[in-house]
């Protein structure tokens, strides 16, 4: 079982931007990190993964209303910022999806 690059910062472009709060930044990274303990357990299955990744994209999507509530809103470099470290943590598990259909779901 593979552990994830504990050195990669998960979410940067989002986390270098003050206009979204850390508070709901922190919030997109332990769904994230929700992800990534699934994947070091070794799945292989793709369906499961996906499923993982479904359901992480729609607890990002609650979280709009709660950006909106802080005068922020998951835009264009979220989505960029959560497209990247998708993409890189499938690249560093070897897992044959793409970062935009690992996504599928997203609202934003």
């Amino acid at each position: 079982m593979k552990k994830f690059d504990e050195n990669y910062p998960l979410l940067a472009a989002m986390y270098g931007d003050g206009y979204f709060p850390d508070f709901l930044v922190d919030k997109v990274k332990n769904l994230v990190q929700n992800v990534i303990g699934f994947l070091e357990t070794g799945e292989r299955d793709l369906e499961k993964i996906q499923d993982k990744f479904d359901e992480m994209t729609l607890a990002i999507n609650d979280l709009e209303e709660e950006f909106e509530e802080n005068e922020s809103e998951l835009e264009t470099v979220a989505r960029d910022s959560i497209g990247e470290t998708v993409a890189y943590i499938l690249e560093w598990f070897d897992i044959e999806l793409k970062a935009e259909d690992a996504i599928r779901e997203r609202d934003w």
